[in-house]
C-alpha cells in the first residue's frame, strides 16, 4: 500500500495531516527560519542553508529572504537561479527550474491543488501537479504559477500574471489568465 508521501509525490489524492509529511514540513520550516533569519553579511551560510532546504541547487543559487516552501526537497534549481524577496513555492510535487531562472519579488509557484468536489475537499484530501520552468526564464514580480504548468526556455512572464496553462519557448506572457503577448526570436 502506498504511503501518503508516495501518493503526494505521484500527484494522487493524499492526506497532508499524515505524521511523516507533518514532520517533513516542520523540518522545512525550521530550515526556512534559519534561512530567513540568516545574516546577509554571511552569504556562504545562506547558500549552505538553501542547499540543505532544496532538493538540488546548481552553482550560484541565490534567494533573497524571506522565502517560503512546503517541503523544499521537491525544488530542483539549475545554475545561476535567483529568487527575489518574499517568494512562495508550494512544492508538494516537483518544481523544476532550468538555468538562469530569475524570479521577481512575491512570485508564487503552486503545485498543490484541491478537489473541486466539496465533500472530498472537506475531508481534507489534496493533490498536486508538477511545475516545470525552462532555462533563461524571467518571472516578473507578483506572478502566480499554477499547478501543472510547464514553460519552455526564454519565457518572460509579466508582473502580476496568473499562469494557468503551459507555454512554449520564446514568448512573453501576461494577464489573468496569462496569454501570449508577444513572440520572441532567440539570438543565434
Amino acid at each position: 500500500m502506498k504511503s501518503e508521501k508516495d501518493k503526494m509525490l505521484a500527484g494522487e489524492l493524499y492526506q497532508a495531516s499524515d505524521p511523516e509529511l507533518a514532520k517533513e514540513r516542520l523540518q522545512a520550516r525550521e530550515l526556512m527560519h534559519l534561512l530567513n533569519s540568516s545574516d546577509p553579511a554571511e552569504p556562504e551560510n545562506r547558500v549552505s542553508l538553501l542547499r540543505k532546504l532544496v532538493g538540488k541547487a546548481g552553482k550560484n543559487p541565490w534567494i533573497e529572504v524571506p522565502f517560503y516552501c512546503d517541503y523544499g526537497y521537491n525544488i530542483q534549481m539549475g545554475e545561476d537561479c535567483f529568487f527575489n524577496f518574499n517568494c512562495v513555492v508550494l512544492d508538494v510535487c516537483s518544481v523544476q527550474l532550468g538555468d538562469r531562472v530569475f524570479i521577481g519579488p512575491a512570485v508564487q509557484i503552486y503545485t498543490a491543488t484541491h478537489p473541486l468536489d466539496a465533500q472530498t475537499r472537506g475531508a481534507f484530501w489534496e493533490s498536486g501537479k508538477p511545475v516545470s520552468i525552462g532555462s533563461d526564464v524571467w518571472i516578473g514580480g507578483g506572478a502566480i504559477i499554477c499547478p501543472g504548468v510547464s514553460m519552455g526556455d526564454r519565457v518572460v512572464v509579466a508582473a502580476g500574471a496568473v499562469v494557468t496553462k503551459s507555454f512554449p519557448s520564446d514568448v512573453v506572457i501576461g494577464g489573468n489568465p496569462a496569454k501570449i503577448i508577444r513572440y520572441l526570436t532567440p539570438k543565434e
